[in-house]
């Protein structure tokens, strides 16, 4: 990838290839990941435990190997939103977003004035501390700050062509779980509920011109939902890549060494 930003990986639709962290925010996990050829991290507080001191230390890690990382909080509270982009977070991820009010509150969150009403705080982490005049500053925090908007409610998908056009929402993210729980067929993928709200979000996506992404189990669902317009592909997590490769090779190990 040549891209050295989520603000210009989401300005094309070139596949986009990346892994999740919910457990190891260890000081290698960034050069681990750019060496296998990640283009970003989904960096994941919502289900992992990491605290906002753990932010902050990862997306140091994440800067020194030069990989982009997306950032999920584990809500739409402006305390979340307003200090993980203070901490440096280029591309921010809330859960449950699910009507236009919810999006316009997340982008004032993320967004210096004119675009938003975050607050100031400036020459900390998210300006790697430099010095610099108010509306430069102002103007590179909202230039670099990429909102992934995270689909996972039927409600969201009810309102997914208000969503999609909104200015400000860069990417449309499918939380195929809890989209499936929202609409009633938790797990089942191929139910047609759950094929048709899929088909509306990634119709709006391609109507309005936004980036699609969501996470996948296996190579082979990669590049099909690649082939169905997904640019962001976001292959497992940590934990489980860990867990699948161990659990293989101890297999076989204990089955070749009776």
């Amino acid at each position: 990838m040549a891209d050295s930003s989520l603000r210009e990986m989401t300005s094309h639709r070139r596949v986009k290839l990346g892994h999740l962290v919910a457990e190891f925010a260890t000081p290698g996990i960034g050069h681990i990941l750019k060496s296998a050829g990640c283009d970003f991290v989904f960096f994941d507080m919502e289900h992992s435990g990491f605290s906002m001191e753990t932010v902050k230390s990862a997306i140091r890690y994440f800067e020194a190997a030069g990989l982009p990382a997306m950032v999920r909080v584990p809500s739409q509270d402006y305390h979340f939103i307003g200090r993980a982009m203070d901490m440096g977070v280029e591309g921010f991820i809330a859960p449950m977003v699910s009507n236009v009010d919810q999006v316009r509150h997340i982008v004032n969150s993320m967004k210096y004035h004119p675009a938003g009403n975050r607050g100031v705080a400036l020459q900390i982490a998210h300006d790697r501390y430099r010095p610099g005049s108010v509306a430069d500053k102002f103007k590179a925090a909202n230039d670099r700050s990429t909102f992934f908007c995270l689909i996972e409610t039927a409600e969201g998908v009810d309102n997914i062509d208000a969503i999609a056009g909104f200015d400000g929402v860069d990417c449309l993210w499918v939380g195929h779980f809890d989209l499936s729980v929202s609409l009633g067929v938790p797990g089942d993928f191929a139910h047609p509920t759950f094929a048709t709200a899929m088909d509306k979000i990634i119709a709006a996506a391609k109507r309005h011109n936004k980036s699609l992404g969501r996470l996948v189990p296996n190579v082979q669902q990669g590049i099909d939902f690649n082939a169905e317009g997904f640019d962001f592909i976001c292959y497992s997590g940590d934990v489980w890549v860990l867990h699948d490769a161990l659990a293989d090779a101890i297999g076989k190990l204990r089955d070749g060494c009776k």
